[in-house]
């Protein structure tokens, strides 16, 4: 009995005494069997871990693709399509320039100052009308090489054409400054005025109002900008002090649209200013990494489309990606700004009118879509090429470039005016 307690508590007991080998092999083999029978979950013996593995990896891809098309859906939803803009454009298909360059993308964008929607009616009371506070005529190279933005003043005098109204109603011919073609007859009949201005087809458009600029700054965490003056602004609620700022989205939109207290007051000069920071924004979206980085696209993207409408070519969130891809790579020096040649009215010098023959050589290299040259004010030089028939010589060697590059001012988005 002693032996048979001793034996079962495994004691060595001298030579007859059984070796605990087998038994640590019966018990690593039991281990394993064990283990096996954990493991294996179908009849090919694979792991059943592994199994529940490939289960939870399948969970994590569908709960992602779910997220990820929610965002999606989200983002698509946000846009507002302009189906009224594109049906008046329709019916005056015949009348409206003919696409020369065919890769290249000429986009209207517009800043509406309307006080409808949320979050501007502390802008000023809401009276149901609306007019273009920034229109920019954005030319994109068929080679993606270079981007042109061309701001169009407000107060520049036009010929706007007859319009439809929101009422039903149409307008009559009539001349008068660029911004009322917003009031008259919206985005459409802003579009006939600029091509027939220009003479270059509008491929796209987009209308932004205040809450959506504002969205879009914050979303990038802010853009800095250089002022060579304090600014204080009541009528724009802004103030900042002097020399380099960063500001975020209100502040952003109080220096875009001041006009009064800064400077000479002019539109020409608030224009200048618009330019200037939106060549600071895009070098900020540029250097951060934003178009490259899906987490820092995405907020973006939510605050540009929450208050976008666009036609019907660009109201997806697919034709939006494409046209900021075709964008990305594109050298913040050859993101270009300027103001089309304009000069105080003849008849009332609060209003401005064209420079010719400056204006239509602007207008011929967008529509053919030739370079453009853009320097800052004060450094354009005489082009040597652009001479007369009566200038030219017989004996002249030619070697000079047939089709020169017109120099205009403006500036470019890796322009630091700190420096």
């Amino acid at each position: 009995m002693d032996a048979d307690v001793t034996d079962s508590a495994g004691t060595p007991s001298g030579p007859d005494t059984p070796t605990t080998e087998g038994a640590d092999e019966d018990l690593s083999a039991g281990a394993g069997a064990g283990a096996g029978a954990g493991a294996e979950g179908d009849a090919n013996g694979h792991p059943r871990w592994l199994r529940w593995t490939a289960l939870g990896a399948s969970f994590v891809l569908l709960l992602a693709a779910g997220v990820g098309w929610w965002l999606y859906r989200k983002l698509d939803g946000n846009i507002t399509t302009d189906t009224n803009a594109a049906a008046e454009l329709e019916a005056y298909e015949k009348e409206r320039p003919t696409p020369i360059a065919l890769d290249a993308q000429n986009i209207l964008l517009i800043g509406s100052d309307t006080r409808s929607g949320k979050g501007n009616s502390k802008y000023g009371p809401d009276q149901g009308t609306q007019r273009s506070d920034t229109t920019i005529l954005l030319h994109l190279a068929g080679d993606r090489k270079s981007a042109t933005a061309v701001s169009l003043p407000r107060d520049l005098m036009v010929d706007i054409p007859s319009c439809r109204k929101a009422d039903g109603t149409r307008t009559k011919k009539q001349s008068t400054q660029f911004n009322s073609a917003f009031e008259l007859g919206g985005t459409a009949c802003t579009i006939r005025t600029v091509e027939r201005l220009t003479g270059v087809r509008v491929n796209h458009h987009m209308v932004i109002d205040f809450a959506g600029f504002k969205g879009m700054v914050d979303a990038v965490n802010g853009v800095e900008i250089c002022l060579k003056e304090p600014i204080d602004d009541e009528d724009a609620l802004l103030r900042l002090d002097k020399g380099r700022q960063k500001l975020n989205g209100e502040q952003a939109l109080g220096f875009v649209r001041a006009r009064k207290t800064i400077g000479d007051g002019s539109d020409t000069e608030r224009m200048e200013r618009q330019q200037r920071f939106l060549g600071a924004l895009v070098n900020k979206v540029q250097s951060n990494g934003v178009l490259l980085n899906p987490t820092r696209l995405y907020p973006v993207l939510d605050a540009a489309t929450k208050s976008l409408t666009t036609d019907p070519g660009l109201d997806s969130l697919k034709d939006l990606y494409n046209l900021v891809r075709g964008m990305r790579d594109i050298p913040t020096e050859q993101v270009q700004f300027m103001t089309v040649p304009r000069q105080p009215y003849a008849q009332d010098p609060n209003r401005d009118e064209l420079v010719e023959p400056d204006a239509s050589r602007l207008f011929k290299q967008l529509r053919e879509d030739a370079p453009v040259s853009v320097v800052p004010a004060g450094s354009e030089k005489p082009d040597k090429n652009d001479k007369s028939p009566a200038d030219e010589k017989p004996d002249d060697s030619g070697s000079a470039s047939p089709n020169p590059t017109p120099t205009f001012t403006g500036s470019n988005a890796a322009t630091d005016e700190c420096e």
